[in-house]
């Protein structure tokens, strides 16, 4: 069973179509955010994501989608926000694999 701090690539996909913009995070490196990228996503690679930590400080209350190539990265981006205080961390299943898939 999927916890519900996960969102599917379909449910990413079902939302993005309806118009919404929620705030995705794309935790790959720079290199493979511009081989591929959801519409929208924010590039901040994992290993950046404590020092840039103040540019999302304001989304502490919001939903954020993070992703990367197939989950694990944004699993570990998760953890961490989630100990910095964001409320609603959800990762995306299956990362861009999924979603181009």
């Amino acid at each position: 069973m999927i916890a519900s701090a996960d969102i599917t690539a379909e449910e990413l996909k079902e939302r993005l179509n309806k118009g919404e913009t929620p705030v995705i995070i794309d935790v790959r490196e720079d290199w493979e955010y511009q081989e591929a990228s959801i519409p929208g996503a924010q590039n901040i690679p994992l290993g950046a994501l404590p020092q840039r930590l103040d540019e999302l400080e304001n989304l502490k209350d919001k939903e954020v989608i993070v992703q990367c190539r197939s989950g694990a990265r944004s699993a570990s981006a998760r953890a961490f926000l989630m100990q910095q205080g964001f409320g609603n961390v959800r990762n995306l299943v299956g990362g861009i694999m999924a979603y181009q898939g």
